[in-house]
């Protein structure tokens, strides 16, 4: 498990996703590498950094991403039709320029992650992953919560977004 969780546990970032197939797009493959921060970074390896509903982001590196979880909670159940979340396995040991992104992309098969209603899914953010369109209208509801181990991680401190 990444962190060091267990003892300190910090909610720094949620998110409720919800597809039923009307008018939606397929997500396609990313990382989550950007975290929510209390001011612009100047240590090594942050960056770009951008602001959101007025929150700052920034790319973290990978040495800080490997102490976030992602916890995913599915309040429907989602299967191979309604756009379930896929995954490129062992692509969550660093964050990836775009070339390694792609050659990775090209070389390993991707993972559907069917789940039942209530199931969860806890994933580093730097696992690559996407999400195709829903070819039902069966709704697709899920609670994205992401946590830190410290608020305070390689000389910058975390906001809760």
């Amino acid at each position: 498990m990444p962190g060091n969780f267990g003892q300190t546990t910090h909610s720094i970032q949620g998110d409720a996703v919800r597809k039923n197939g009307e008018g939606e797009l397929a997500r396609g493959d990313s990382s989550d590498t950007a975290l929510p921060i209390e001011s612009h970074p100047s240590a090594k390896g942050w960056g770009p950094a951008s602001r959101k509903s007025g929150v700052i982001f920034s790319h973290a590196p990978s040495s800080v991403l490997r102490r976030i979880l992602a916890i995913r909670i599915h309040l429907d159940p989602s299967g191979p039709s309604n756009g379930p979340l896929r995954v490129i396995p062992d692509s969550h040991a660093r964050r990836l320029n775009d070339d390694e992104f792609e050659k990775l992309k090209r070389s390993t098969p991707e993972v559907l992650c069917c789940v039942g209603r209530g199931g969860i899914i806890a994933m580093s953010p730097l696992l690559l992953h996407a999400s195709s369109k829903s070819e039902t209208d069966a709704p697709r509801r899920v609670l994205h919560i992401e946590y830190a181990d410290s608020l305070d991680l390689e000389g910058v401190r975390l906001a809760i977004a």
